[in-house]
């Protein structure tokens, strides 16, 4: 059946008269777009995928459609990883209206329309490819054409209101802007010398005039701001870093009873009578639920939860009765849980999930008027890609590719597992299987996130796992204790636990593949980066007989090392907290004090210009491995950060780690002749 057939059918069924396909014209030519649409290189079906895509960055990200539905506004990279820009689409024919080229390792964040004809952008500063980037606090805006530019936020203390602005030593955030876009958008406000307080403004993104629309004396809160542009809620983590949330009342805000409100009560919009809010709520400290309440957190109505996962991912109807429709636990293959399905935006989110099999579908945004709507799908298999749906005739429009140089046929499936930890606790993953293999008794790769709170391993495409299966690797990747997705006590069950229990779930996942036969005994390496890196050389330190080699990516080795290297005082409390600051214990958990331990040969991988795990990390590990006369190897690369960004080091980087791979637990499982008829059940 084909994909014009398919949109059709699905939306004979929930609507008239049906979505068709319609092809976007090529953008404009230049060097970064062009690449965008080139086709990916032509190559026999049983030839190994080229190194160099899994080693490219996509070159376009985060679109934003403008209130008119007329323009796309488009984060856009060189192939350089130096060079970005803010580009400004005309839709109706794919020509550039304007390019915004930020300074070197600039990137826009949190674009905004303020109007059709203005709008905001935050700065961002890119430190490797493995963080995000970090925030400069500074706020800017440019018009349509690109003419005309305003700093509308930060310690600058540039543009023509520059002389009544020089208090602004601090971080700007934008958060929002008003239901019709009149020109406005909000900025929350955090200073250095504020002594912990909190505001948020509304300025105009053409004249920067600004006014307070509310304060808290609390540092790090977030706002909810209502229709009537009044900020009604406040909520965040303290200083002790517990969740809070506040209600104003009679200009005054009054912590909401946790009693009523339980561990969690974080509001993120209005009902559309704007009499309630919706929110994220866990009274125990669970899973998030996706709640309807009154505004001082009573009176909840569940409207999405799971038993195991918080639920996130909401869909939303367009402005100004925004109300979610959908929703879906953050784990395994993200399946959407339907809460209005007569509404008109849920009948066109269930066509598209029927013209887009086997895809996740995310709304991006709408035109004011709710006549167009920028959609994104992607997979496990596929990075993903961005359209456009003309919501009165259900004509469909791709726009892009996030990387057209990626088959998705090609790609590896990514089985979300459950099993049992070693002291009966549930945990979650994912196994990559290599594609074209037999699916027992495979060389395993275990692949430990960063992190390591809060963050979590998805199902959708993730490059190192598709990169190593490609090459006939299994990959295991664990959520373990302390990992996003399930509650603030599953984060905190793993403060303090760093070398311990979180190590612990990563090996009891390894024997997991094992006993299931998943994973040759005999053929397992472990590769991380960042908190993955530490856990690489942790994991073979306490479990040395399960693992053949490891391999260490921006890694954190050296555990006193963080305080040393920190300066910031709001960084320190939350190392002591999630740390601890006993010296014998992070002695006992620090990979280069137990060197003496590794039985493995490791490979080592480190930019020297890496400020979130710095350098001086990786050196005191080698340092270790040396004294303690231990085989190792070590890729040490100028001018990158906390993980490379360079198209040449990426690919010099997978070649070595083949050559690691292939020495220690021998090259991938071949591919069969024949594969079975079906992959086995989900684990």
């Amino acid at each position: 059946m084909s994909f014009r057939t398919i949109l059709s059918v699905a939306a004979a069924t929930l609507l008239s008269p049906g979505l068709a396909l319609a092809a976007a014209p090529a953008p404009a030519s230049s060097a970064a777009v062009a690449a965008l649409v080139a086709p990916a290189p032509a190559t026999a079906s049983s030839s190994l995928i080229p190194i160099r895509a899994f080693a490219r960055h996509a070159l376009v990200s985060g679109p934003r459609l403008s209130p008119d539905g007329k323009h796309l506004a488009v984060r856009v990279d060189d192939v350089d990883g130096v060079h970005h820009s803010l580009v400004i689409y005309t839709l109706a024919d794919m020509s550039i209206k304007s390019v915004l080229n930020l300074p070197a390792y600039v990137v826009p964040t949190d674009v905004m329309w303020a109007s059709n004809d203005w709008l905001a952008l935050g700065e961002g500063k890119l430190f490797g490819s493995l963080d995000q980037p970090l925030s400069t606090g500074e706020i800017i805006a440019t018009n349509l054409d690109g003419s005309k530019q305003r700093y509308l936020y930060g310690f600058h203390n540039y543009g023509r209101r520059s002389a009544t602005r020089q208090a602004d030593h601090g971080f700007g955030y934008l958060v929002g802007r008003p239901d019709k876009a009149d020109g406005h958008v909000y900025v929350r406000s955090e200073l250095w010398d504020s002594h912990g307080r909190s505001a948020v403004y509304s300025i105009d993104a053409e004249h920067e005039t600004r006014h307070l629309i509310a304060d808290i004396d609390v540092p790090g809160m977030s706002f909810l701001i209502g229709p009537d542009g009044k900020a009604s809620h406040a909520y965040g983590t303290n200083d002790d870093f517990e969740f809070v949330s506040y209600l104003r009342h009679d200009d005054r805000w009054v912590p909401l009873d946790p009693k009523v409100v339980g561990k969690r009560f974080q509001p993120i919009a209005y009902t559309a009578d704007k009499k309630q809010v919706y929110a994220f709520w866990s009274k125990d400290g669970g899973p998030y639920k996706l709640v309807r309440a009154a505004a001082d957190g009573s009176e909840h109505n569940v409207l999405a939860w799971h038993p195991f996962a918080s639920v996130g991912d909401v869909q939303w109807t367009a402005r100004p009765d925004q109300q979610p429709f959908a929703a879906a636990p953050l784990f395994g293959k993200p399946t959407e849980h339907i809460i209005q399905p007569n509404l008109r935006d849920a009948r066109i989110y269930r066509a598209l999930q029927k013209a887009f099999p086997d895809h996740f579908i995310n709304f991006i945004n709408y035109s004011d008027d709710g006549g167009m709507l920028l959609f994104g799908t992607g997979s496990d298999r596929d990075p993903g890609a961005y359209y456009l749906i003309d919501t009165t005739t259900f004509k469909v429009r791709k726009l892009f590719d996030a990387e057209p140089w990626i088959d998705p046929a090609k790609m590896a499936q990514r089985l979300p597992i459950r099993f049992e930890a070693s002291d009966g606790t549930e945990l979650a993953g994912f196994l990559t299987m290599p594609p074209g293999r037999a699916k027992t008794n495979l060389p395993m790769v275990l692949l430990p996130h960063g992190g390591p709170y809060s963050i979590r391993d998805s199902w959708f495409y993730d490059t190192d796992a598709q990169f190593l299966a490609s090459r006939g690797y299994l990959v295991l990747q664990v959520n373990y204790r302390g990992s996003g997705g399930r509650g603030v006590d599953f984060i905190q069950s793993g403060y303090r636990k760093w070398g311990t229990r979180i190590q612990q779930d990563l090996i009891d996942g390894v024997k997991w593949a094992i006993d299931k036969h998943y994973a040759d005994p005999d053929r397992i390496c472990v590769y991380g980066a960042s908190f993955g890196g530490y856990s690489a050389l942790m994991s073979v330190i306490r479990a040395p007989k399960l693992f053949q080699c490891a391999i260490g990516y921006a890694g954190v080795y050296d555990l006193q090392l963080i305080y040393d290297n920190t300066e910031d005082k709001g960084a320190t409390s939350y190392f002591e907290t999630v740390l601890g600051r006993d010296r014998a214990e992070l002695d006992a958990n620090s990979p280069d004090k137990l060197a003496e331990k590794i039985t493995v040969p490791v490979f080592l991988v480190h930019g020297k210009d890496d400020h979130t795990a710095p350098f001086n990390q990786a050196e005191a590990m080698r340092d270790a491995l040396q004294k303690a006369h231990k085989k190792f190897e070590w890729m040490a690369v100028d001018k990158e950060g906390h993980g490379f960004y360079t198209e040449a080091h990426r690919t010099e980087l997978m070649k070595r780690m083949l050559a690691f791979l292939g020495k220690y637990i021998g090259p991938g499982a071949p591919v069969v002749a024949q594969q079975p008829a079906s992959p086995p059940a989900s684990p």
